[in-house]
């Protein structure tokens, strides 16, 4: 079956980090990276953060008046909040992949509830989505999403914003964490200076992605 092309979406300190370990969201972000990320999410089909990144972040993944692109998240444990700004924002369809269905119960008024094996079968998931219309889909984190995409080959594209800053905390959430890589190089296609970051743009090569 036929997948959508996967572009990894992230930023991050000097030292690949995503986060500090405090308990105030650490903005690594300027406003003309913002208004990037904005149009690169105009660009896609749907949109994917993990549970903890919902737990963690409340991100609102809206673009333009009508929502934008789908919503997806994966969750293993259910545990995930209805009035999460992820639910509550936006008239885009919300699609939650969940280890145990019956976890997340609470959810199926306020968004598609598939089951997604435990754990994730990757491949499957991807294929689901292009049956339900995702061509191309944007992940946004965290770091243990973007381990698991890039350790089972899955993933087509990154781009990575680099903030002029060091976290140096070892409690804090990296951009991946321990895990076998594909092996080889990335291709390297652009270099961008986008306000006081550098966004840097690779190519996987990974093979199946039906975007461009």
């Amino acid at each position: 079956m036929s997948r959508p092309y996967v572009l990894l979406s992230a930023a991050c300190s000097v030292d690949g980090y995503l986060d500090d370990a405090s308990p105030q969201r650490l903005v690594l972000s300027d406003d003309a990276d913002w208004a990037r990320v904005a149009r690169l999410r105009a660009s896609v089909d749907a949109i994917m953060v993990g549970a903890q990144t919902i737990r963690a972040d409340n991100p609102r993944l809206v673009v333009g008046a009508k929502g934008g692109p789908k919503k997806v998240t994966v969750t293993a444990s259910g545990d995930l909040d209805p009035d999460a700004r992820f639910f509550t924002l936006g008239a885009t369809e919300k699609l939650v992949y969940a280890a145990d269905p019956a976890k997340v119960a609470a959810l199926a008024e306020l968004a598609t509830v598939v089951p997604a094996g435990d754990p994730v079968d990757w491949p499957w998931l991807l294929d689901d989505l292009f049956e339900r219309g995702v061509r191309r889909l944007m992940v946004e984190g965290g770091g243990t999403l973007h381990t698991q995409l890039l350790t089972a080959g899955l993933v087509d594209e990154i781009q990575l914003a680099v903030a002029p800053l060091f976290v140096g905390d070892a409690n804090a959430p990296r951009f991946v964490g321990p895990g076998a890589f594909p092996k080889g190089r990335m291709q390297l296609v652009d270099v961008a200076k986008v306000g006081d970051m550098a966004v840097l743009r690779y190519l996987l090569g990974s093979e199946g992605g039906s975007g461009g």
